[in-house]
Parts: structure tokens; sequence; C-alpha cells
């Protein structure tokens, strides 16, 4: 399959949104009785939204194309989007507008020799940076250290969502919040299927995590888009133990698709004093192979 198909994912995303809200939530009167479908039906959608029934259905029907910003933008405040889900809305529409979608720029598969000097330079906090598909490109050493668990797998370049779902006794062990990080992981991985639904790689990691999890095949389900998003992260390392880590994460203008990623903690807390531990146990490792030359 070289590309995912827009129609079904406009359909199953319109529709799980819609059923989401009940009538009493948007404001409407619920009349009572039984509702043979949940959450609001397409005409009160379509009213919500400002535009015919016919053209709702259309749309629900996977027909974004020729939705205007304004009429996209009453349908997010219709479904009560947020905004991940907004932009994933946009997204969708934009890539239905021309003739077998607008192509974007393929995710980069490395890094360029500057961003590794960047990293390197970080010696106290870990740092990496990853694509929109979770394969991990370039890390300085104190993450190496920390993701020991992830790298663990020899395949290059590491991916965490291979990690998260199809080594699950493993994810578990290290990812202290491992139920936030499997509907995560999916709902990142669908924000980024909506932005570049031309990438093979993206499509042959989803047709391989659908095939073998069912937890994945599950959260993929859901339909549920998140924003790459500063925030905590609690991890067990089998060296130090549990570190918890604030996340700053910062997209890469000069080189699109790129992720930025710093683990940092407080001077004085426990977390900072296992991040030193954590640099000194690195230090006395043998110095694995960096990412490009693994992909190498």
């Amino acid at each position: 399959m070289a590309t995912i198909d827009l129609r079904t994912e406009i359909k199953e995303f319109l529709s799980s949104r819609r059923a989401r809200i009940t009538p009493e939530q948007a404001g409407l009167p619920g009349y009572g009785g039984n509702r043979r479908v949940n959450g609001l039906r397409r005409e009160e959608a379509a009213l919500l939204a400002g535009v015919s029934v016919d053209y709702y259905v259309r749309m629900e029907r996977g027909s974004l194309a020729g939705a205007s910003d304004g009429v996209l933008d009453a349908l997010a405040s219709a479904l009560q989007l947020d905004e991940a889900e907004r932009d994933h809305l946009f997204h969708l529409a934009r890539q239905s507008r021309a003739p077998g979608g607008p192509r974007r720029r393929r995710p980069a598969v490395t890094v360029r020799p500057a961003l590794q000097q960047v990293l390197d330079a970080i010696t106290d906090a870990p740092a990496w940076i990853c694509n929109g598909r979770y394969d991990v490109l370039a890390m300085n050493q104190l993450a190496r250290a920390l993701y020991s668990p992830v790298l663990a797998d020899t395949r290059r370049p590491a991916n965490t969502a291979r990690f998260v779902y199809l080594d699950p006794e493993a994810a578990e062990a290290f990812f202290v919040d491992y139920d936030r990080i499997v509907c995560d992981v999916a709902a990142k991985l669908r924000m980024e299927a909506g932005r570049n639904p031309h990438d093979e790689k993206l499509i042959a990691l989803v047709g391989e995590l659908s095939t073998r999890s069912e937890l994945f095949r599950q959260r993929w389900a859901s339909q549920d888009v998140r924003l790459h998003r500063s925030g905590r992260k609690r991890v067990h390392h089998p060296v130090v133990g549990q570190l918890d880590l604030d996340v700053e994460s910062m997209e890469l203008p000069a080189d699109p698709g790129l992720l930025l990623t710093v683990y940092t903690a407080p001077a004085g807390t426990a977390t900072a004093d296992g991040l030193a531990l954590l640099a000194s146990w690195a230090a006395s490792q043998e110095k694995p192979a960096t990412e490009i030359q693994a992909l190498s």
C-alpha cells in the first residue's frame, strides 16, 4: 500500500468525534427516548456547523476537498475538537485538495552533523532527535544510556513505537506510566499519518504494529490524535532506578519533520542525582555505534 486512504481516514475520524458528543453536551434538546446512534445525529452536527445536512454527509463520507477554512473551523467547533484534533482535520483537508494529495518532503532518516554536535554539546541532560515515525535518529551519550532498553533491539533506526508495542514486557518495566504511553504513541502516529499519508515507511510501520499487536490495533482504532508537547515522563532505568523527568520537545524549522527532545530535572532532586549517576555509568561503558553509523 503506497498511501493512506484519506476518505476512510476522514470518515472514521469525523464519525468517531460525532459519536462522543451528546446533544446535552452540544446544548441541544435531547427529546428523551431511545436514540439509534451514539452521540449526535448527522443532522444535529450539520445544524451546529451551520451547513446543510447533505453537505455535512458528504464531508463525513470523506469529501473535504471543497471545504473552506471557515467551514472546517465551524465543523471543529461543532464537534468540540481540541487543538490536536483540529490540526488533524485541517491536515486531512489539505491532503484532499489536490489530486493524489500534496506531497511533503520525506521525513529524514539521518540528521545533519551540526545537529549531532548540538546534541553532544548537551552533557548534563539526555537529548535526542526523532522523526514523526518515532525513529530514533540521533542521541547524545546520556540519552543512549537512558534509553538503553529501547536500543537493545539491534534494528536501526531504533523505534520507540516498536519498543512500546512489540516488546511490551520491557516497555512496561521501563515506562512507569505505560498505559498513558501506549495511548500517546498511537495518537501521535495517527497525527503524523494525517500530515504525511504518502510516507511509505510510516504506512509499513503502522501495518507491522497492527499485525503484531492487539493493543496497537485497539489504540489505532480509537482515532485519537496528540501533539508532541512538553510535559513529564517517568521511567525506571535498570541501573539508576526511577527518574521523574521534565520533557521539552521542539520542532526543528530547518529540518521539517524532525523533533528535538531534552529531558531535565531540577537541581537538588533525586532525579538530578540519578542523571548524574547515569552519566558516570555511561562514561564507564564501551562507546556504542552512533545512530548514523548504525544506519549505514
